[in-house]
């Protein structure tokens, strides 16, 4: 398992780089809309969707990333804007109510699928627009929020770990693992602002909230699993599980990314 998670890691990471930097315009529209629709129909699987009624949202969250995908900014100027801020305020507001009353999945599907194109559809326009604002390396800089936090919580969780997060969700997250996260977030949140010359209290916690929205990700779709009985939302990664399994956490944090990047350049 070790082997194959490593090959697939060694192929699918230099895809997305050369994705990421290399790729036009409506290429990387195109990509996002690909990443977006899979994970789309892992949704569908979640809320207990099979056989034709499963490719009915990834085909309608493939289709409005590319219809709404956004060009040049002004971000504000956009139609696709309040998708994103929809998107947003659903993992500030309604993730952490989903958390706490832990609402089934599979037993709401009026909200369950409405819900998925909603977060699924504002994290595609999100990566088109945040690329368009600055650029594959900003893109970089932002996504590696998440793998310092999901890196740093793993490592600090393992040698200090002692109070639990979510025991009846995800385990093996603690408390002490989310510490530790959040230091080496803001450790790496003062060098991009140094480096960037941004404000440094302004870019830290800019991160922190990144952080904290990209841990509500990774336990929201914990939980929907865990109502799904299942361990992983697919096999279409061999050794790393489905495609959401992946990307829970960049879905979280990515439509949350725009409006604090207004904030900070202000």
């Amino acid at each position: 398992m070790l082997k194959t998670r490593i090959l697939t890691a060694l192929v699918l990471l230099p895809l997305v780089l050369l994705a990421l930097f290399l790729l036009p315009h409506g290429g990387w529209v195109a990509f996002a809309a690909i990443v977006c629709g899979a994970g789309a129909w892992e949704w569908s699987r979640l809320c207990g969707l099979n056989g034709a009624g499963a490719w009915l949202l990834p085909a309608l969250v493939a289709v409005g990333v590319a219809l709404l995908a956004p060009g040049a900014l002004p971000i504000f100027d956009q139609p696709w804007w309040p998708v994103v801020l929809a998107a947003a305020l659903f993992w500030l507001l309604g993730a952490p109510a989903w958390l706490r009353w832990r609402w089934p999945l599979a037993a709401t599907l009026a909200k369950g699928l409405p819900v998925g194109f909603l977060l699924l559809l504002g994290a595609g326009l999100s990566l088109i627009a945040l690329r368009g604002a600055v650029g594959p390396w900003g893109v970089l800089a932002t996504l590696a929020i998440a793998w310092v936090a999901d890196t740093a919580a793993y490592f600090s969780g393992k040698a200090f770990g002692r109070r639990k997060l979510a025991p009846s969700i995800s385990p093996g997250k603690t408390w002490e693992g989310v510490i530790g996260a959040a230091l080496a977030v803001t450790a790496y949140a003062l060098v991009i602002a140094w480096t960037a010359q941004l404000s440094w209290w302004k870019c830290a916690t800019a991160a922190l909230l990144l952080m904290v929205v990209s841990i509500a990700g990774d336990l929201l779709e914990s939980l929907f699993k865990r109502q799904a009985g299942i361990k992983d939302s697919s096999n279409l990664l061999p050794g790393h599980g489905g495609v959401l399994d992946r990307i829970d956490s960049l879905v979280a944090l990515m439509p949350l990314a725009l409006p604090l990047l207004y904030w900070l350049v202000r």
